[in-house]
């Protein structure tokens, strides 16, 4: 008898890049590379193909991709206990916590999961503050409630943390947003500080030192002292944003400390917990016990096993690792400064903004070609190569910059 032979067209599998534009909102401009494995400062794609990271997971990923010895202290915690909720107490978040106020100066934690959320609370301690200090008002509200940020900042994507992102093309979609923010040019001085405390009494002023997605800009250090000496004189809380900035990335543990500063508030992300989520707002000792028991929470926050690999993180931070990150950054400078094609550098440590006469989305594309990875903040290619990245790989990717700057 005659067989009926049935023949199955072969099917391929979908790319990771067909699933995410089927399944996965299409919130960001990615570009069009599919990362699978990557050790240290080096990364590969899904054809093997081999590339410098100069961007780290945007300042995350502080000692390149899967460290062994982060990996090793997120493993053995996750084969201890992973996760609990803060209704317990475990070991790792205490310790973290500890290390943290002692290299700081601060002298309470309180652990969340991303940059947004950690400038939340930020947000919440200084308009607690304020209200146990100066009271309610005849309308009802607090006396004081009002956040000061600058322009060309940028705080996160929540609502409160977009009002307080001082770029209007970040608010026009999302209206009516948080209120009680308000945005001035560091060019105003104190003087536009002022004008606005005038205007609505400030409760807080939040800053970032260096802003990153504001195009790499570092505050001028007489104006932030100059800021921090009146905040002192008026009881407004200064907070400073270090959710880029922190964890070594400037040459110092936190860049408060390159500037002097004694901040009320310090909120920090990203490289702390070394490739997993974690941040954490640290409070000075004029405002530790503002929030108290149900104030404010959050399930993952003071994670396990993701604050076992931030103490390894941590930990590794050290005046070695420091003077490194302040040597690569004299390296870079002394390279592209004055290089072809080339107008500036901005940033300080190993982070930093190089302005080129291409555009630097352009330039992006080039360098990714040619086999480094690296990102845009405005209208400057960002550069935020891991802390420990070794010489001749640095060496190797600067190169490859200057040439597709070259003109």
């Amino acid at each position: 008898m005659e067989t009926e032979s049935h023949s199955t067209a072969a099917t391929s599998t979908p790319t990771a890049q067909e699933l995410t534009q089927q399944f996965i909102a299409h919130t960001y401009g990615r570009f069009p590379l599919t990362l699978v494995r990557g050790h240290g400062s080096l990364a590969y794609d899904d054809a093997g193909r081999e590339y410098i990271d100069l961007g780290t997971g945007i300042a995350v990923n502080g000692f390149g991709m899967s460290d062994p010895q982060w990996v090793n202290a997120v493993y053995e915690q996750l084969t201890t206990i992973a996760h609990t909720s803060n209704l317990y107490y475990t070991n790792p978040p205490a310790q973290l916590a500890q290390l943290l106020c002692e290299r700081t100066g601060m002298a309470k934690v309180f652990f969340a999961n991303s940059g947004a959320e950690a400038n939340e609370a930020a947000i919440k301690v200084a308009r607690k503050y304020a209200a146990d200090r100066f009271g309610i008002g005849a309308d009802g509200l607090p006396a004081r409630y009002t956040i000061l940020t600058l322009e060309e900042s940028f705080h996160g994507r929540t609502l409160s943390t977009l009002a307080a992102t001082g770029q209007e093309h970040y608010h026009e979609l999302f209206q009516p947003l948080t209120p009680g923010f308000t945005h001035v040019s560091p060019a105003s001085g104190i003087a536009g500080v002022a004008a606005a405390h005038a205007a609505r009494p400030l409760a807080g002023v939040l800053i970032e030192l260096i802003q990153g997605e504001g195009g790499i800009h570092v505050l001028d250090a007489q104006y932030v002292q100059e800021l921090a000496r009146w905040c002192g004189e008026n009881d407004v809380l200064l907070m400073v944003d270090e959710v880029q900035t922190g964890n070594g990335r400037t040459g110092e543990l936190y860049a408060f400390q390159r500037f002097g500063l004694h901040p009320d508030v310090v909120t920090t992300a990203k490289g702390i917990g070394g490739g997993l989520p974690l941040s954490a707002a640290l409070l000075a000792h004029s405002v530790h016990t503002v929030l108290g028991p149900g104030d404010h929470a959050t399930t993952f926050g003071a994670n396990p096993a993701i604050c076992a690999g931030a103490l390894n993180v941590l930990n590794r931070i050290d005046s070695d690792l420091l003077a490194g990150v302040r040597a690569r950054e004299a390296y870079i400078r002394s390279e592209l400064e004055g290089a072809s094609g080339i107008t500036g550098v901005s940033g300080m440590g190993l982070m930093l903004g190089v302005s080129t006469v291409k555009p630097a989305s352009d330039v992006v594309a080039a360098c990714q070609a040619a086999g480094v990875l690296v990102l845009t903040a405005k209208e400057k290619v960002r550069l935020l190569p891991a802390l420990n990245i070794p010489m001749d790989l640095l060496t190797r990717a600067i190169e490859t910059l200057k040439d597709v700057c070259a003109l």
